[in-house]
Protein backbone atom coordinates (compact mmCIF):
# COMPACT_ATOMS: atom_id res chain seq x y z
CA UNK A 1 0.00 0.00 0.00
CA UNK A 2 2.51 2.16 0.72
CA UNK A 3 4.39 1.76 -2.71
CA UNK A 4 1.06 2.62 -4.00
CA UNK A 5 0.94 5.59 -2.30
CA UNK A 6 4.86 6.22 -3.09
CA UNK A 7 3.93 5.72 -6.43
CA UNK A 8 1.04 7.99 -6.97
CA UNK A 9 3.15 11.38 -5.45
CA UNK A 10 5.41 11.05 -7.51
CA UNK A 11 3.09 10.96 -10.58
CA UNK A 12 1.34 13.84 -9.18
CA UNK A 13 4.55 15.84 -8.53
CA UNK A 14 5.84 15.29 -11.80
CA UNK A 15 2.46 15.83 -13.40
CA UNK A 16 2.98 19.29 -11.44
CA UNK A 17 6.72 20.06 -12.79
CA UNK A 18 5.62 19.30 -16.22
CA UNK A 19 2.97 21.42 -15.95
CA UNK A 20 5.28 24.20 -14.31
CA UNK A 21 7.20 24.10 -17.23
CA UNK A 22 4.44 24.15 -20.15
CA UNK A 23 3.01 27.44 -18.21
CA UNK A 24 6.70 29.40 -17.79
CA UNK A 25 7.35 28.71 -22.17
CA UNK A 26 3.73 30.49 -22.69
CA UNK A 27 4.53 33.02 -20.21
CA UNK A 28 8.18 33.41 -22.28
CA UNK A 29 5.81 33.06 -25.40
CA UNK A 30 3.54 35.49 -24.21
CA UNK A 31 6.82 38.19 -23.38
CA UNK A 32 7.94 37.60 -27.40
CA UNK A 33 4.34 38.30 -28.28
CA UNK A 34 3.99 41.19 -25.97
CA UNK A 35 7.08 43.24 -28.41
CA UNK A 36 6.23 45.37 -31.14
CA UNK A 37 8.08 43.65 -34.30
CA UNK A 38 9.72 46.78 -35.90
CA UNK A 39 11.75 45.87 -39.43
CA UNK A 40 14.95 47.67 -40.64
CA UNK A 41 16.98 48.02 -43.76
CA UNK A 42 20.85 48.34 -42.84
CA UNK A 43 22.68 49.68 -45.32
CA UNK A 44 25.83 47.45 -44.40
CA UNK A 45 26.77 45.04 -41.92
CA UNK A 46 30.08 46.68 -40.31
CA UNK A 47 31.64 47.65 -36.78
CA UNK A 48 31.14 51.13 -37.83
CA UNK A 49 27.11 50.40 -36.43
CA UNK A 50 28.16 49.74 -32.88
CA UNK A 51 26.39 51.45 -31.05
CA UNK A 52 23.09 49.94 -32.57
CA UNK A 53 24.27 46.32 -31.93
CA UNK A 54 25.21 47.28 -28.24
CA UNK A 55 20.94 48.85 -28.06
CA UNK A 56 20.29 45.25 -29.52
CA UNK A 57 22.62 42.81 -27.01
CA UNK A 58 22.17 44.82 -23.90
CA UNK A 59 18.36 44.82 -23.89
CA UNK A 60 17.69 48.56 -24.74
CA UNK A 61 15.16 47.56 -27.20
CA UNK A 62 13.22 45.17 -25.48
CA UNK A 63 13.13 47.28 -22.38
CA UNK A 64 11.62 49.82 -24.85
CA UNK A 65 8.88 47.05 -25.77
CA UNK A 66 10.92 46.60 -29.03
CA UNK A 67 11.85 43.51 -30.99
CA UNK A 68 13.62 44.74 -33.78
CA UNK A 69 14.77 42.80 -37.39
CA UNK A 70 17.54 43.74 -39.16
CA UNK A 71 17.59 43.18 -43.00
CA UNK A 72 20.86 44.04 -44.84
CA UNK A 73 20.10 46.35 -47.62
CA UNK A 74 22.91 46.67 -49.55
CA UNK A 75 22.91 50.51 -50.80
CA UNK A 76 20.86 53.72 -49.65
CA UNK A 77 19.50 53.16 -52.90
CA UNK A 78 17.85 49.66 -52.20
CA UNK A 79 17.07 50.92 -48.40
CA UNK A 80 15.10 53.86 -49.21
CA UNK A 81 13.22 51.89 -51.66
CA UNK A 82 12.51 48.86 -49.06
CA UNK A 83 10.95 51.33 -46.76
CA UNK A 84 8.65 53.42 -49.50
CA UNK A 85 8.00 49.83 -50.62
CA UNK A 86 6.52 48.97 -47.33
CA UNK A 87 9.01 45.85 -47.03
CA UNK A 88 10.04 47.60 -43.82
CA UNK A 89 9.32 50.23 -41.28
CA UNK A 90 12.61 52.13 -40.41
CA UNK A 91 15.45 52.87 -43.37
CA UNK A 92 19.21 53.19 -41.54
CA UNK A 93 21.93 54.37 -44.25
CA UNK A 94 23.33 57.78 -45.51
CA UNK A 95 20.81 60.70 -44.76
CA UNK A 96 21.43 61.67 -48.70
CA UNK A 97 18.96 58.72 -49.28
CA UNK A 98 16.39 60.92 -47.90
CA UNK A 99 17.24 64.38 -50.20
CA UNK A 100 16.89 62.13 -52.83
CA UNK A 101 13.58 61.00 -52.51
CA UNK A 102 11.98 64.28 -51.25
CA UNK A 103 13.57 66.01 -54.23
CA UNK A 104 12.35 63.18 -56.94
CA UNK A 105 8.68 64.38 -55.70
CA UNK A 106 7.89 61.44 -53.89
CA UNK A 107 4.19 62.47 -51.56
CA UNK A 108 5.38 59.96 -48.31
CA UNK A 109 8.50 61.27 -48.61
CA UNK A 110 11.37 59.95 -45.76
CA UNK A 111 12.23 61.78 -42.59
CA UNK A 112 15.06 61.15 -41.02
CA UNK A 113 14.47 60.80 -37.14
CA UNK A 114 17.99 59.88 -35.43
CA UNK A 115 21.20 59.61 -36.28
CA UNK A 116 23.94 56.63 -35.44
CA UNK A 117 27.03 58.12 -36.75
CA UNK A 118 28.50 61.63 -37.44
CA UNK A 119 31.52 60.85 -39.66
CA UNK A 120 32.30 58.98 -42.32
CA UNK A 121 33.43 55.71 -41.43
CA UNK A 122 35.48 54.18 -44.32
CA UNK A 123 39.26 54.45 -44.20
CA UNK A 124 41.61 54.31 -47.23
CA UNK A 125 43.25 51.22 -47.94
CA UNK A 126 46.46 51.15 -50.27
CA UNK A 127 48.54 48.14 -51.71
CA UNK A 128 51.62 48.92 -51.12
CA UNK A 129 53.02 50.48 -47.94
CA UNK A 130 52.94 54.08 -47.68
CA UNK A 131 54.74 56.20 -44.80
CA UNK A 132 53.75 59.92 -44.10
CA UNK A 133 51.08 59.30 -46.75
CA UNK A 134 48.98 62.44 -48.12
CA UNK A 135 46.43 62.92 -50.48
CA UNK A 136 48.59 63.93 -52.89
CA UNK A 137 49.78 60.34 -52.87
CA UNK A 138 46.43 59.56 -54.61
CA UNK A 139 47.76 61.73 -58.17
CA UNK A 140 47.87 59.22 -60.95
CA UNK A 141 46.56 56.47 -59.26
CA UNK A 142 43.23 54.19 -59.37
CA UNK A 143 41.01 53.62 -56.37
CA UNK A 144 38.37 52.15 -55.76
CA UNK A 145 35.53 54.45 -54.40
CA UNK A 146 32.05 53.41 -53.84
CA UNK A 147 28.77 53.95 -55.65
CA UNK A 148 28.32 57.47 -57.06
CA UNK A 149 25.98 59.74 -55.46
CA UNK A 150 26.77 57.69 -52.09
CA UNK A 151 27.88 59.14 -48.98
CA UNK A 152 31.24 57.24 -48.89
CA UNK A 153 32.20 58.51 -52.55
CA UNK A 154 30.97 61.99 -52.21
CA UNK A 155 32.53 62.55 -49.06
CA UNK A 156 36.00 61.08 -50.62
CA UNK A 157 35.68 63.45 -53.42
CA UNK A 158 34.56 66.33 -51.06
CA UNK A 159 37.66 66.22 -49.46
CA UNK A 160 40.41 65.58 -52.45
CA UNK A 161 38.58 69.05 -53.04
CA UNK A 162 39.66 70.44 -50.39
CA UNK A 163 43.29 69.32 -50.43
CA UNK A 164 43.52 71.02 -53.81
CA UNK A 165 42.98 67.47 -55.80
CA UNK A 166 41.17 67.31 -58.72
CA UNK A 167 38.84 63.89 -58.95
CA UNK A 168 37.94 64.12 -62.17
CA UNK A 169 41.56 64.78 -63.45
CA UNK A 170 44.26 63.70 -61.15
CA UNK A 171 43.22 60.44 -60.38
CA UNK A 172 41.21 57.88 -61.49
CA UNK A 173 37.55 57.23 -59.16
CA UNK A 174 35.95 53.51 -60.40
CA UNK A 175 32.57 54.17 -58.81
CA UNK A 176 31.27 50.55 -61.20
CA UNK A 177 31.81 48.40 -58.18
CA UNK A 178 29.09 47.68 -56.62
CA UNK A 179 29.47 48.55 -52.43
CA UNK A 180 29.60 44.58 -51.10
CA UNK A 181 31.90 43.47 -53.85
CA UNK A 182 34.54 46.22 -53.29
CA UNK A 183 36.82 44.35 -50.86
CA UNK A 184 37.11 41.52 -53.35
CA UNK A 185 37.87 43.43 -56.19
CA UNK A 186 40.85 44.90 -54.96
CA UNK A 187 42.02 41.46 -53.24
CA UNK A 188 41.44 40.31 -57.03
CA UNK A 189 44.13 42.61 -57.81
CA UNK A 190 41.59 46.32 -59.08
CA UNK A 191 42.85 49.40 -58.13
CA UNK A 192 45.66 50.99 -56.57
CA UNK A 193 43.49 52.52 -53.12
CA UNK A 194 39.98 51.29 -51.94
CA UNK A 195 37.51 53.04 -49.06
CA UNK A 196 36.26 50.59 -47.07
CA UNK A 197 34.63 49.91 -43.24
CA UNK A 198 35.45 47.56 -40.39
CA UNK A 199 36.26 45.00 -39.98
CA UNK A 200 37.31 44.98 -43.73
CA UNK A 201 39.80 47.48 -43.57
CA UNK A 202 41.18 45.46 -40.58
CA UNK A 203 40.94 42.01 -42.85
CA UNK A 204 43.00 43.09 -45.61
CA UNK A 205 45.99 44.46 -43.59
CA UNK A 206 45.88 40.97 -41.62
CA UNK A 207 46.25 39.36 -44.61
CA UNK A 208 49.10 41.52 -45.88
CA UNK A 209 47.01 43.21 -48.92
CA UNK A 210 46.91 46.23 -48.19
CA UNK A 211 47.56 48.64 -45.63
CA UNK A 212 45.27 51.50 -44.16
CA UNK A 213 46.34 55.25 -44.88
CA UNK A 214 44.02 57.53 -43.65
CA UNK A 215 40.41 58.58 -42.43
CA UNK A 216 37.56 59.72 -44.56
CA UNK A 217 35.70 60.60 -41.46
CA UNK A 218 39.18 62.66 -40.30
CA UNK A 219 38.84 64.44 -43.43
CA UNK A 220 35.27 65.00 -44.09
CA UNK A 221 34.12 66.37 -41.25
CA UNK A 222 30.69 66.25 -38.90
CA UNK A 223 27.79 64.88 -40.79
CA UNK A 224 24.55 63.00 -39.97
CA UNK A 225 26.17 60.50 -41.69
CA UNK A 226 24.02 56.94 -40.75
CA UNK A 227 20.84 57.94 -39.41
CA UNK A 228 17.04 56.29 -39.17
CA UNK A 229 14.09 57.42 -41.49
CA UNK A 230 11.11 56.52 -42.08
CA UNK A 231 7.94 57.69 -44.03
CA UNK A 232 6.51 60.67 -43.05
CA UNK A 233 2.64 58.41 -42.75
CA UNK A 234 4.70 56.04 -40.47
CA UNK A 235 6.12 58.93 -37.97
CA UNK A 236 2.54 60.32 -37.99
CA UNK A 237 0.51 57.44 -36.89
CA UNK A 238 3.85 56.12 -34.58
CA UNK A 239 5.29 58.10 -32.83
CA UNK A 240 5.26 56.35 -29.79
CA UNK A 241 7.18 53.55 -31.76
CA UNK A 242 9.79 56.38 -32.81
CA UNK A 243 9.71 58.07 -29.48
CA UNK A 244 10.99 54.57 -28.55
CA UNK A 245 13.04 53.73 -30.95
CA UNK A 246 14.85 56.72 -30.66
CA UNK A 247 15.89 56.18 -26.70
CA UNK A 248 16.84 52.76 -27.08
CA UNK A 249 19.63 53.98 -29.75
CA UNK A 250 20.44 56.97 -27.54
CA UNK A 251 21.06 54.18 -24.89
CA UNK A 252 22.93 52.47 -27.24
CA UNK A 253 25.16 55.74 -27.95
CA UNK A 254 25.39 56.49 -23.96
CA UNK A 255 26.81 52.53 -23.84
CA UNK A 256 29.89 53.05 -26.29
CA UNK A 257 30.71 56.48 -24.81
CA UNK A 258 30.62 55.06 -21.01
CA UNK A 259 32.72 51.52 -21.75
CA UNK A 260 35.84 50.77 -22.66
CA UNK A 261 37.04 49.49 -25.75
CA UNK A 262 37.18 45.94 -25.12
CA UNK A 263 33.72 45.94 -23.31
CA UNK A 264 32.26 47.36 -26.23
CA UNK A 265 33.54 44.59 -28.45
CA UNK A 266 32.88 42.04 -26.18
CA UNK A 267 28.90 43.57 -26.51
CA UNK A 268 28.84 43.58 -30.16
CA UNK A 269 31.10 40.22 -30.82
CA UNK A 270 28.24 37.59 -31.57
CA UNK A 271 27.08 40.00 -34.82
CA UNK A 272 31.17 39.97 -35.57
CA UNK A 273 31.42 36.02 -35.19
CA UNK A 274 34.14 36.06 -37.66
CA UNK A 275 36.40 38.53 -35.94
CA UNK A 276 38.36 38.14 -32.97
CA UNK A 277 37.68 39.99 -29.38
CA UNK A 278 41.03 41.61 -30.16
CA UNK A 279 40.45 43.10 -33.51
CA UNK A 280 37.51 43.38 -32.99
CA UNK A 281 38.84 45.39 -29.91
CA UNK A 282 41.16 47.35 -32.27
CA UNK A 283 38.28 48.64 -34.42
CA UNK A 284 36.58 50.04 -31.94
CA UNK A 285 39.22 52.27 -30.92
CA UNK A 286 39.37 53.20 -34.53
CA UNK A 287 36.37 54.22 -34.32
CA UNK A 288 36.20 56.48 -31.51
CA UNK A 289 39.33 57.91 -31.83
CA UNK A 290 38.09 59.86 -34.88
CA UNK A 291 34.94 60.49 -33.10
CA UNK A 292 32.83 58.79 -35.27
CA UNK A 293 30.08 58.54 -32.62
CA UNK A 294 27.86 60.98 -31.66
CA UNK A 295 26.76 61.86 -27.87
CA UNK A 296 23.19 62.37 -29.05
CA UNK A 297 20.84 61.09 -31.74
CA UNK A 298 19.80 64.76 -32.50
CA UNK A 299 21.86 66.41 -35.12
CA UNK A 300 22.18 70.03 -36.16
CA UNK A 301 21.34 71.61 -38.97
CA UNK A 302 24.64 73.09 -39.47
CA UNK A 303 25.83 69.20 -39.57
CA UNK A 304 22.72 68.76 -42.12
CA UNK A 305 24.04 71.98 -44.57
CA UNK A 306 27.28 70.36 -44.75
CA UNK A 307 26.25 67.44 -45.78
CA UNK A 308 24.34 69.03 -48.56
CA UNK A 309 27.60 71.45 -49.13
CA UNK A 310 29.46 67.72 -49.89
CA UNK A 311 25.88 66.56 -52.23
CA UNK A 312 26.53 69.77 -54.19
CA UNK A 313 30.41 69.39 -54.83
CA UNK A 314 29.50 66.47 -56.32
CA UNK A 315 26.79 67.41 -58.53
CA UNK A 316 24.51 65.16 -57.02
CA UNK A 317 22.34 68.12 -55.44
CA UNK A 318 20.90 71.29 -57.36
CA UNK A 319 18.86 72.65 -54.65
CA UNK A 320 19.55 72.77 -50.88
CA UNK A 321 16.64 71.60 -48.78
CA UNK A 322 15.55 73.09 -45.68
CA UNK A 323 16.49 70.92 -42.21
CA UNK A 324 13.05 71.44 -40.67
CA UNK A 325 11.87 69.82 -44.25
CA UNK A 326 13.34 66.47 -43.24
CA UNK A 327 13.71 66.13 -39.69
CA UNK A 328 10.89 64.83 -37.85
CA UNK A 329 10.78 66.32 -34.33
CA UNK A 330 7.73 65.17 -32.40
CA UNK A 331 4.78 67.23 -31.72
Amino acid sequence: MKKIIYSIICIVIIGLIALLFILDLNKGDKKNNDLEKIRVAEVAHTVFYAPQYAAISQGFFEEEGLDIELILTPGADKVTAAVLSGDVEIGFSGSEACIYVYNAGEKDYLKTFAQLTQKDGTFLVSREKIDNFTLDDLKGKSVIGGRQGGMPEMTFEWALRQNGIDPVNDLDIDTSVAFAAMSGAFIGGQGDFVTLFEPNALQIEQQGLGYVVASIGELGGVVPYTSYSARISYLEQNPEIIEKFTRAIQKGLDYVHNHSDEEVASAILEFFPDTSLNDLTGVIKRYRSIEAWPTTTEFSSESFYHLQEIMQAANELDNTVKYEDLIYIKD
